[in-house]
């Protein structure tokens, strides 16, 4: 085993042991959940152990996975996939049309993408498979290669429909898994395409951003993604270590409840964007040149929208709001009105190391214009809990907008039907039916600028900055990849340097 940094050896001394030589180690901050692809599918999609129909390349366009094409219907209801054939399960299992339609199914009984879709039947077609929708909708193969819809094996569901042992497809078949924190993986030698280059792979999840950065630094870990800045800084003068980074369509956001009493006017969230620097929050917190002037970033162009007045930063202005609003300073300069204080709950997560700092900046940010915040750093999951029972405030939040290549997908799942990561207490009807249109082939660039005008302009989310995706490895690696829609990492295609 290679040597760790004494600063490390506290840390992960009580976790499971790191690789011998000779095995690819992979190490990223998320924890394995379970085996069903609806908890963990992300994780098991980087390490290739199952895949889906439909695939997605570097630039977002769609490719052939375990379907090698794909047709629609005239009228847009009816949809043909062809299968792939010759491919087998990791358990020999061969892939059929009835084993990927009953996967399909038990995917689209959990929540998630799939289950948003207008679908009604998912059958056999011979030897291809059949999708039948209640009205069109054109994003559906774009669905398909989200990883909840990963494709596993009959057996690795029990009675209830819910993935017990990870079956699938891929290149690596797992041969250990230790929740939350390990798996272990191996070379399928029946893989139906090119081969994996390394025989044996595992992931680690590491919570701590310094510690997965002094794992890379040690050689202890070959590739390692979601570095915090100064990491990202320190390793860039490691020898033994190759930084990448590539933009990707993540946004970082603060999700507002715009049914909660203060925050219901447009204006009083217009008074929290215009209270955010987010060019100095960008600069001191994420190492990023600017922070985000709207939703998604030019490198989805398009749904960025050249011409849109940016969200600017002017503190005075949001005073001036507020007090339009009827809100003036109490004795210790926070804002009241009528007998209530301005006061909210931010509830955000440390999965990701630069949400808690990211909170504290805006805190002091907001304090500047009279509003009280008060951080609540706990797990993810809280977000969905408390968008569910109504008790959300304000969420500081990483959204991936690439969950599929389309970004239609998230958006309509966000703010169109309200899902737990996106609106709260919002619905302009407008917005919606320009949404629904677009997701049933209606429309085009105009409608997209249209509806993005409508977020910008009632913020039911606030932006505050664009992702870059970073990840550490070793110079003993070649083939490794960022994908910009989060999908791979190049796994099978690595191979040790000469």
């Amino acid at each position: 085993m290679r040597h760790l940094l004494p600063a490390a050896l506290a840390t992960v001394l009580a976790a499971p042991a790191f690789a011998t030589d000779g095995v690819l180690d992979v190490v990223a901050p998320f924890e394995i959940k379970g085996a069903d692809p609806s908890t963990s599918g992300a994780i098991f999609i980087k390490m290739e152990l199952a895949e889906t129909l439909v695939n997605a390349d570097a630039d977002g366009r769609l490719v052939p996975g375990l379907a090698t094409d794909w047709t629609v219907s005239d009228d847009g209801l009816e949809w043909i996939f062809r299968l792939r054939q010759g491919v087998s399960f990791h358990d020999g299992t061969p892939m059929t049309a009835g084993t990927v339609a009953s996967a399909l199914n038990h995917a689209r009984a959990k929540p998630g993408l799939l289950d948003t879709a207008p679908i009604t039947v998912i059958e056999p077609a011979g030897d291809d498979l059949r999708i039948t929708l209640s009205e069109p909708f054109a994003p559906l193969p774009a669905f398909l290669s989200e990883y909840r819809a990963l494709i596993y094996a009959p057996a690795a569901y029990d009675a209830a429909g819910n993935a017990t042992q990870v079956i699938g497809t891929g290149p690596y078949r797992l041969t250990a898994m230790q929740e939350p924190l390990r798996l272990e993986a191996e070379r399928f030698d029946g893989y139906w395409g090119e081969a994996a280059h390394i025989p044996q792979v595992t992931y680690q999840a590491v919570g701590r951003a310094e510690t997965r950065a002094l794992l890379a630094e040690s050689g202890d870990a070959d590739y390692v993604f979601t570095l915090d800045p100064a990491s990202v800084a320190r390793l860039a003068s490691v020898e033994t270590v190759q930084v990448m980074s590539v933009p990707i369509p993540r946004s970082l956001l603060v999700k507002v409840n715009a049914g909660h009493p203060v925050l219901s006017e447009p204006d009083a969230r217009r008074a929290l964007s215009l209270a955010i620097d987010r060019d100095g929050l960008a600069q001191a917190i994420l190492r990023y040149p600017t922070g985000a002037d709207q939703l998604l970033p030019p490198s989805v162009p398009d749904w960025h929208v050249d011409g849109l007045p940016p969200l600017a930063y002017d503190p005075q202005a949001a005073r001036a709001l507020l007090e339009g609003l009827g809100w003036t300073p109490g004795p210790d300069g926070i804002l009241t009105r009528d007998g209530q204080r301005f006061s909210l709950v931010l509830t955000t997560y440390p999965d990701r190391p630069e949400l808690p700092l990211s909170a504290a900046v805006l805190q002091q940010m907001l304090a500047q214009i009279g509003v009280e915040l008060t951080i609540d750093s706990t797990n993810s999951s809280e977000i969905p809990v408390r968008h569910g029972d109504g008790s959300l405030d304000l969420a500081l939040l990483a959204r991936n907008f690439a969950l599929v290549p389309d970004p239609i997908g998230t958006i309509l799942t966000d703010y169109a039907t309200g899902g737990d990561w996106g609106a709260m207490g919002w619905n302009d009807e407008g917005f919606a039916t320009l949404i629904r249109d677009l997701a049933s082939g209606k429309g085009g660039q105009a409608e997209r600028d249209q509806a993005m005008a409508i977020l910008q302009d009632q913020l039911p989310v606030i932006p505050v900055a664009w992702y870059q995706q970073t990840a550490a490895v070793s110079t003993r690696v070649t083939g490794a990849a960022i994908d910009p829609f989060e999908r791979s990492i190049g796994l099978s295609r690595m191979d040790w340097t000469e």
